[in-house]
């Protein structure tokens, strides 16, 4: 269920897995999305499990309605009780400065990006696939941390399971669009195709910014059967990466 959790500094990091829920086929088993035709019922239980697994309160855990772009909400509180998929504002990236408020963000192939201050109290999440990475949504999430007190230099940032430079395979004119624009992300497929590799897009981008406890998940989501894979499987579940603050 709780395939990777990490604490530094009273920062906790957590990552999903794919078992431990109620979802049936092709969602099975803990599908944390709400927005992929998965049973709702089946969700908020399989939420309520992973929250209880963490120690946290389901209900004060803060989600988005990601769009893959790189707008960002500052939070100080969930969207309310009722909020479904439509209520909650569109955003890739949510930031808080109220501790012990949950923060998640759900993925399949995309990088989870969990950050945190523990001195000043400012959590991120933010959700950075290829064209979040490179609209440039890591960097607005450390920017509004920064606004609210953060010092680069503190903050603490951990990466989840998604898909590997390795087995991302895109046209190459799109590698090179990208390389344009984060030259890190650039790579090759393990058969010699044209790739690109987020998650390195996304560490190099943290490391101008002054980032510098960095780790980063060895799992590649298409690779790993424990894991949901969109490129892999087309419709299945989302993973989850929560952070919070004591």
């Amino acid at each position: 269920m709780i395939g990777q959790r990490d604490t530094v500094n009273g920062a906790h990091f957590a990552f999903t897995d794919r078992w431990g829920g109620v979802s049936a086929v092709p969602y099975e088993e803990l599908n944390l999305g709400g927005a992929v035709g998965d049973d709702p019922g089946a969700v908020r239980t399989n939420r309520e499990l992973a929250a209880k697994a963490l120690g946290l309160d389901a209900a004060r855990v803060v989600w988005m309605n990601q769009v893959h772009g790189a707008d960002v909400a500052v939070v100080d509180g969930p969207w309310g009780t009722a909020a479904d998929i439509q209520d909650i504002p569109s955003v890739d990236a949510v930031v808080t400065a109220r501790r012990g408020l949950a923060l998640a963000v759900l993925t399949a192939d995309c990088v989870p990006v969990l950050l945190a201050d523990p001195v000043a109290g400012i959590a991120a999440a933010a959700h950075a696939g290829r064209p979040g990475m490179v609209a440039g949504v890591v960097p607005a999430a450390v920017r509004a941390m920064v606004e609210l007190g953060a010092e680069p230099a503190r903050i603490v940032a951990r990466t989840g399971p998604a898909v590997c430079g390795r087995c991302y395979e895109v046209p190459g004119a799109m590698r090179a669009e990208v390389a344009a624009v984060e030259p890190a992300a650039y790579a090759e497929t393990r058969w010699g195709t044209p790739a690109v590799d987020v998650s390195a897009g996304v560490h190099a981008q943290l490391e101008r910014l002054g980032v510098c406890d960095r780790e980063q998940s060895p799992v590649c989501t298409l690779e790993s059967g424990d894991h949901f894979s969109y490129r892999r499987d087309g419709t299945t579940g989302r993973l989850a990466g929560y952070v919070w603050l004591d």
